[in-house]
């Protein structure tokens, strides 16, 4: 616990630090994001904010974790840094791409998905290389269930699902780092527990990332994260959950992920299907914004509601 404790603290204060001098260079090479023509009209503005921002809140506490560590590569260390920087890399050329070509299409849908599908498989084999096994915790069922070979789409379907719900969260200033803060801070009292020390450490060193980032990011924000930092996030805790065999006690802890993700699919398939909106707008956090609620206020009621499924999702680990 005392490495995770030093970790956050120079995650933290290197990401303090690194920011402001990352933004200048950003505005200095004029890397800015192309606000969507999808995106709300009071949201025209951001269009000036630097994006890849995640970048930092990647490379510290990987760098950090690794000179806590020893620059030793354990198992668990070196499968969360793969699954993190590796997610990072494929928002990194999506970000790239889309601030070069001055338009928000980035690299193909298929070309991402296809990218976030292999990166999850290689995890699969490193994680079962390992010794991981291919058991599913669920609630009251105390050895769990072995799912055996469904467990190659069941990673699958997590990180890449995982991954691109929090990319799906990333809309408002502070939102999908927040929500991913809180998120992650259950995980640290379960590795705690389970004696997964390591994890711990990571998580910590993230967190500290993720905080020093917040300080640029809260309303108005001075740099965004691009999907180098929403997709590595997303894929990180899904990493997590599979490591202390908490698969489905994710679904629980990143339920405000999970409600973004579900309403998004839910508009689209009415949107096919009947050629009417279930909701005004999705990603859901702008649908708020429609009905005339403040940035601010509904970047704070998401973090209520992930506080609130934060403090379930541990009452429910005892049950799983």
């Amino acid at each position: 616990m005392t490495l995770g404790i030093i970790g956050f603290v120079l995650s933290l204060g290197l990401s303090f630090f690194a920011y402001p001098r990352f933004i200048e260079l950003l505005h200095n090479s004029d890397l800015k994001q192309q606000v969507s023509e999808y995106a709300l009209d009071e949201f025209k503005d951001k269009k000036q904010t630097p994006t890849f921002g995640g970048l930092i809140f990647v490379l510290i506490p990987i760098v950090v974790s690794l000179v806590l560590n020893g620059i030793k590569f354990s198992q668990d260390l070196l499968m969360l840094i793969f699954v993190f920087a590796s997610f990072a890399l494929v928002g990194l050329v999506d970000d790239y791409k889309i601030v070069k070509e001055g338009k928000n299409d980035g690299i193909s849908p298929a070309v991402k998905m296809g990218s976030q599908l292999v990166l999850a498989l290689v995890f699969y084999f490193i994680y079962r290389y390992y010794g991981g096994n291919t058991i599913v915790s669920v609630p009251f069922i105390k050895d769990g269930i072995d799912i055996g070979f469904f467990y190659i789409p069941f990673v699958m379907l997590m990180l890449s699902g995982s991954s691109n719900a929090v990319n799906l969260t990333d809309g408002m200033d502070g939102l999908a780092g927040g929500t991913t803060l809180i998120a992650l801070i259950p995980f640290v009292w379960i590795a705690l527990q389970a004696g997964r020390l390591d994890i711990l450490m990571f998580i910590m060193c993230v967190i500290g990332g993720l905080a020093g980032f917040l300080i640029y990011n809260h309303k108005p924000a001075q740099i965004f994260m691009g999907d180098v930092g929403s997709l590595a996030l997303g894929a990180l805790l899904a990493s997590i959950s599979i490591l202390l065999s908490k698969e489905l006690l994710l679904v629980v802890i990143g339920f405000v992920f999970v409600f973004e993700t579900v309403t998004v699919i839910m508009q689209r398939i009415s949107w096919k299907v009947r050629k009417k909106r279930i909701f005004r707008y999705t990603p859901i956090h702008y649908s708020f914004t429609l009905a005339g609620w403040k940035e601010q206020d509904v970047v704070n009621f998401f973090y209520i509601m992930g506080v609130i499924v934060m403090v379930i999702g541990l009452a429910l680990n005892a049950w799983v």
